[in-house]
């Protein structure tokens, strides 16, 4: 009953229905999330997790946090009614073997959810770390993998202490046995099960519909209306429509005046309340969180001057320099190459092309910035050690992130089509979950008449 109940909610997610908010995406309630957090969640562990445990040798990987200290990695496998560790929880996965699945246990006073199911009794041993010796020793496990890691963050999530007495308590023959469970880690929070792209492209859609809604004249008027007022617009929907953010957005201009681009101040120190003028180039920085996946989007729309009914031919002929960029880029993705090898290929070629690059892409899911391979960042690109050096997987998603520089001679300046949208990378190449930007939209969209 409980697995129809969850392709029910899935399909309820993904048929268009009357009653969404202005044309939105059917956005489910807080009770429907956490059951499809939860499927999504119980699925991935049967059908992902034990590939990725072979695939790293690891037999047992054992996740311990305390509570609101929580390693990165257990808050995704924590069901969606915990939003946090519940004083020491501990975790362990094993692998029993080809056909056998993964047995998942919880060294805590609680079931954790349906998949994780208490083996602790406390009456029976009131010492947590002697039984997690116990089901060590009766599994007898070839490495026990934990979350350290020099290159992730998010996969370097067990904490001193935690090590520490968990060694001790072990002792020396399984302590022996400990390793990195830094791939294992990064495997799991890069790789996206089939459900979670069944659903992916609705969030994604919704993400594109904030922004467009944002940048039309429903919500800027030139003159009057700031970069900071559309900033805060996105917040307010965000909000209105029920969802978080994982960063808080960004609206930049660029237009014929003497400044030049500098990409530092792209993310910091930028004017708040920079009015809106026919003939800018408006550019945001935009993404969501819902139902545990993030997107991360930057768009651009013009503001047509008095007598215009377009984009300007020396505006769309820069924005296509973006859209040929991501393209050189998304081609020489193949698994197994490294973010790095992928980075050096695609700007060589770019420039070859006559294209000024700057790529900085970063894997997302569970998180913004995500685990996993990193091809470029806007800072080094000679490439990224540690990250970079990481292959490419399949069934993992990015945010191609990337500018092309192009000077405008009407505008005696350089100026940079900033782009990025959410990309899933499988078998078939590089696709785009809902899609990308291919024209600059204009605001208003349908120009006045003369």
């Amino acid at each position: 009953m409980k697995k129809l109940g969850f392709l029910f909610l899935i399909l309820l997610f993904l048929i268009p229905n009357s009653f969404a908010q202005n044309g939105y995406p059917e956005i489910l309630s807080m009770k429907e999330r956490a059951e499809v957090i939860d499927g999504l969640l119980e699925d991935k562990i049967q059908t992902v997790l034990p590939d990725l445990m072979r695939r790293t040798g690891i037999d047992m990987w054992v996740v311990v946090s305390r509570e609101y200290n929580e390693d990165p990695v257990i808050e995704t496998l924590l069901p969606a009614t915990w939003l946090a560790a519940r004083r020491r929880t501990i975790l362990v996965m094993y692998d029993q073997g080809e056909g056998k699945g993964v047995e998942t246990l919880a060294v805590a006073r609680y079931d954790v959810g349906t998949t994780f199911k208490k083996a602790w009794d406390k009456e029976k041993e009131p010492d947590q770390w002697k039984r997690l010796k116990e089901i060590i020793e009766e599994r007898n496990p070839k490495k026990i993998g934990v979350n350290q890691s020099d290159d992730w963050g998010l996969a370097d999530g067990i904490v001193a202490t935690d090590l520490q007495e968990m060694k001790s308590a072990i002792g020396k023959k399984y302590s022996e046995r400990i390793v990195s469970a830094e791939k294992l880690a990064v495997g799991w929070l890069e790789t996206r099960s089939a459900k979670e792209m069944t659903i992916y492209p609705q969030i994604v859609r919704i993400a594109h519909k904030i922004i467009e809604q944002g940048f039309s004249d429903e919500v800027i008027q030139p003159g009057v209306t700031t970069t900071n007022d559309i900033v805060w617009w996105f917040r307010e929907k965000i909000r209105e429509l029920k969802l978080i953010t994982w960063f808080h957005p960004s609206v930049s201009i660029q237009r014929a005046d003497p400044e030049s681009f500098d990409h530092l101040r792209s993310f910091s120190s930028r004017p708040d309340n920079n009015v809106i003028m026919p003939g800018d180039l408006l550019h945001v920085d935009f993404g969501i969180t819902y139902l545990r996946l993030n997107t991360d989007t930057q768009q651009h729309a013009y503001i047509l001057r008095p007598g215009e009914t377009e984009v300007p031919e020396y505006l769309n002929k820069a924005f296509d320099n973006g859209n040929r960029l991501q393209d050189i880029f998304t081609n020489n993705f193949k698994e197994g190459r490294t973010g790095n090898e992928v980075l050096k290929m695609s700007r060589e070629q770019a420039i070859a092309e006559g294209i000024k690059p700057s790529i900085y892409t970063h894997p997302i899911g569970y998180h913004g910035h995500a685990a996993g391979t990193t091809l470029g960042m806007w800072d080094s690109q000679g490439g990224v050690p540690g990250s970079g050096d990481y292959p490419l997987h399949l069934n993992t998603a990015y945010s191609i992130e990337l500018n092309a520089a192009t000077f405008i001679e009407e505008w005696g300046k350089e100026i940079r089509i900033m782009l990025e949208e959410d990309a899933f990378f499988d078998e078939t190449g590089v696709w785009y979950i809902d899609g990308r930007q291919k024209e600059i939209m204009m605001i208003p969209r349908i120009p006045a008449k003369q």
